[in-house]
């Protein structure tokens, strides 16, 4: 688990596909990998990863194709930056909300503006992810735990939601560096997607 709380932001070394489409990702870091085990869980950009190769100032992580295929990850370059978080122990402090690193599908940015010392952001996701989307509710953004503003349906097909991003959150996340066009891994508040699911089940 972990709280959407960005602790670094890291930048991928390298790009290694396998014969099929797997893929290994080699990811600089200012973490002290030292104490990082082989199998330890890393959140990357809200996609929960396992180390499975260390060195000095970097981590490796495989991705499969399921992955690759649902979430940002097939888009990885070298030189790409990504939000990186360490696993929530017991004890530590839940500054955000609970993420389990499990991405629920991919948004959009569809507009960016300046908005009183704040950066908005306006994102686009699907409408199957939009019921779950609630104003003052949480959501995390590439990792981010960040609150909702305000929700916008629109039609059928697609849900639009706004956050602001205070200075902070831009300097310390990949936020700060979104433009319009750019796609983002989204994973849904966990206590939305339970009540939703218990509302089905105790609908006649």
């Amino acid at each position: 688990m972990f709280t959407g709380i960005v602790t670094d932001i890291g930048r991928v070394r390298a790009v290694k596909r396998a014969a099929g489409r797997d893929a290994r990702f080699v990811i600089e870091t200012a973490y002290d990998t030292s104490g990082i085990a082989i199998g330890a869980s890393i959140a990357c950009s809200g996609c929960c990863l396992t180390a499975v190769e260390t060195g000095k100032g970097w981590f490796a992580a495989d991705a499969s194709a399921e992955t690759l295929g649902c979430t940002t990850l097939g888009n990885w370059l070298e030189g790409t930056r990504i939000n990186l978080e360490r696993a929530l122990k017991a004890g530590d402090e839940l500054g955000g909300h609970l993420v389990s690193g499990h991405v629920d599908g991919v948004g959009q940015v569809v507009e960016v503006r300046s908005e009183a010392g704040s950066r908005r952001l306006v994102f686009e996701l699907p409408r199957r992810l939009g019921r779950f989307v609630a104003q003052k509710g949480s959501i995390a953004v590439d990792g981010v735990s960040l609150t909702v503003n305000e929700v916008e349906d629109r039609g059928a097909e697609a849900t639009r939601f706004g956050v602001n991003i205070i200075p902070h959150t831009q300097s310390v996340t990949t936020l700060g560096w979104l433009t319009s066009g750019d796609r983002v891994n989204m994973e849904v508040d966990l206590m939305a997607r339970y009540v939703a699911r218990l509302n089905e089940t105790s609908t006649p």
